[in-house]
């Protein structure tokens, strides 16, 4: 009776350390850009544990007809982050290491993939 009991505790654990595992799927920290507004000051938007691996268009700026790209990127997560200067993670690109220095202003970005590089 115990020996089931203890393999039941062993089994349960386990599944426990696999679903967390599995579930982990976003970068810790905070990725920040800017864009300009409506009115044409600028705004700041900061991703709050983005997912990872994953494309992320920003919906702001996603569509190049209707807007000035983003600028001023940082990379404030514990992952490698490329940014983009088209939607789809498309065009040029520029690589932010975890934990950087904010970009200059003059880096324009559509949309962001977070690696799961960390």
């Amino acid at each position: 009776m115990r020996l089931r009991h203890t393999a039941a505790a062993a089994v349960g654990a386990l599944v426990l350390v696999v679903t967390q595992a599995a579930s982990a799927s976003a970068a810790t920290g905070d990725f920040s850009y800017k864009y300009a507004g409506p009115d044409g000051r600028p705004q700041s938007v900061t991703l709050h544990d983005p997912e990872s691996p994953a494309c992320i268009v920003l919906p702001e700026v996603a569509d190049p007809d209707a807007s000035e790209p983003a600028f001023a990127p940082h990379n404030d997560t514990d992952t490698w982050v490329m940014v983009f200067t088209e939607p789809d993670c498309s065009g040029d690109s520029w690589t932010l290491r975890p934990h950087g220095q904010p970009a200059t202003d003059r880096l324009k970005l559509r949309s962001v993939f977070l690696t799961d590089r960390h």
